[in-house]
């Protein structure tokens, strides 16, 4: 019963963060109409630095940053930032639920990378996956034709957001969640900085509690996905991460008006299905791979 109970925690808290994700995209979209999105990135990045820093000065101390493979943290940051300034780029110019269809090719990608760069064993279903994901893909590309912009910028995102994955695997077996996510916010503000002096504009006191939203609910997020994984296992969160998917049409029919195209429903499904196929394990994949 009590793992049962932990399992059922674990799942509640994965799913009220994805569910709270395309929150933080339909703040920036409307965000963006007035604003950079470059200048967006960076107060989401300020503000949780508010929230996070005092959470890691409380259990850590001056020590509230990772003590080993500093580089590799940096690294990783750095990709993590990249994904989301191409993001909300993308999110500025197509609707929401166009961009985390071609975002989530991510995940897929990572496979791949994680065969090529971790040794990691490959299989039939990896394979399988794989095929999904890039048929998927291809569905909402619709390479025929001038392609928008925005939509290249979603996949770009995608792309980042597998290295990042993939050096988070690296770096995420000896560092403290907390400190690493203290890490990601300091750093990453101050790799987004540079382009926020570019584009700052002093926001207009009737929309400061949405930059404020932007930055609470991403650290509540990543708080939340945290304390998820140490109640529940991988296998079992998995699933939940495409809550996005559906978090984000909802918010781009209600917010904006904006209906999902047959081509976008359909390489979101792909894309969906080629996530789930990863998590059968046979007997006889597990053995090795092809």
């Amino acid at each position: 019963m009590t793992s049962r109970s932990s399992d059922m925690r674990g799942i509640i808290l994965m799913a009220i963060a994805m569910l709270g994700v395309p929150l933080v995209d339909g703040i920036a979209k409307y965000l963006s109409a007035d604003y950079s999105p470059l200048f967006i990135g960076w107060a989401r990045y300020a503000v949780a630095c508010l929230i996070v820093i005092p959470l890691a000065y409380r259990y850590h101390g001056m020590r509230m940053f990772p003590d080993e493979q500093r580089f590799a943290h940096l690294v990783r940051t750095a990709f993590l930032v990249t994904a989301m300034t191409l993001y909300f780029l993308a999110i500025a110019r197509i609707p929401i639920s166009l961009a985390v269809s071609a975002y989530f090719v991510g995940p897929v990608v990572a496979v791949a990378l994680s065969v090529l760069f971790l040794k990691e064993t490959f299989t039939w279903w990896k394979l399988l996956s794989l095929v999904l994901g890039f048929v998927g893909s291809i569905v909402v590309l619709q390479p025929s034709g001038d392609i928008e912009i925005g939509l290249i910028m979603a996949f770009g995102a995608g792309l980042f957001f597998a290295l990042y994955l993939i050096a988070t695997r690296q770096t995420s077996q000896n560092s403290d969640p907390i400190k690493t996510l203290a890490f990601q916010c300091v750093i990453g503000t101050v790799l987004l900085s540079p382009q926020a002096a570019f584009t700052f504009e002093v926001p207009q006191l009737n929309v400061l509690w949405l930059f404020a939203g932007l930055g609470i609910i991403s650290a509540i997020g990543h708080l939340m996905t945290i304390l998820a994984f140490r109640l529940a296992d991988a296998s079992t969160l998995s699933p939940l991460v495409y809550l996005e998917l559906v978090g984000s049409a909802a918010i781009g029919f209600m917010i904006f008006s904006e209906i999902p195209t047959l081509s976008t429903i359909g390489g979101a499904a792909l894309i969906i299905i080629s996530g789930l196929v990863l998590l059968r394990k046979p007997a006889s994949d597990n053995k090795g791979g092809t």
